[in-house]
């Protein structure tokens, strides 16, 4: 049966996973950055989870609201008590590298999979609430843990940024020109 599942996968969703290990296994690397480059893939993962969430449950309460107190938490806790990978050097600001981000997007994946090859075998999952808070639940906990680093890393970006440009020395007064006459 797993063979059948795969082999039933479109050609689209094994660009996705390649898609994401590339940009997983370039998280792995110190790297130069921008705040709009902290953004992408927890915007990504984000509109995944809730596109799934959407299509597959509709936008209810029961399914929103799990989702959103298991991001809520999981980006609180990220955010308060995980460190920051940013890191402030003399020539700029670098993101040191880590398998989480690879962890964390595989686990989006691997749930979004796992979940729509349910519904495929077992359609009345679709109405099942324990399925539904399951699912939207570890969505939750996987976005959040996105959405929390990328708070945390922005402010130390932000912050870092600010320091920079205030110890930067005062433009100099243009110099005088000799007239001559």
């Amino acid at each position: 049966m797993l063979i059948q599942i795969l082999s039933h996968t479109p050609a689209y969703v094994w660009a996705i996973l390649a898609f994401l290990i590339y940009r997983g296994v370039a998280a792995m690397r110190e790297r130069e950055l921008t705040a709009r480059q902290l953004t992408v893939i927890p915007i990504v993962m984000l509109c995944l989870s809730l596109q799934d969430i959407a299509a597959r449950f509709g936008l209810h309460l029961m399914p929103l609201f799990t989702w959103l107190l298991a991001a809520g938490g999981a980006a609180f806790f990220v955010w308060r008590f995980a460190a920051t990978r940013i890191v402030v050097r003399t020539a700029g600001l670098r993101m040191q590298g880590s398998a989480a981000p690879l962890a964390m997007m595989l686990g989006v994946f691997v749930l979004k999979y796992a979940a729509s090859a349910a519904w495929a075998l077992a359609p009345q999952l679709h109405h099942d609430p324990m399925f539904a808070g399951a699912v939207c639940g570890l969505f939750g906990v996987l976005n959040g843990c996105f959405l929390g680093a990328m708070i945390r890393d922005l402010a130390v970006y932000r912050r870092a940024a600010s320091q920079a440009s205030a110890s930067l020395p005062a433009a100099l007064p243009p110099a005088k020109q000799a007239v001559s006459r």
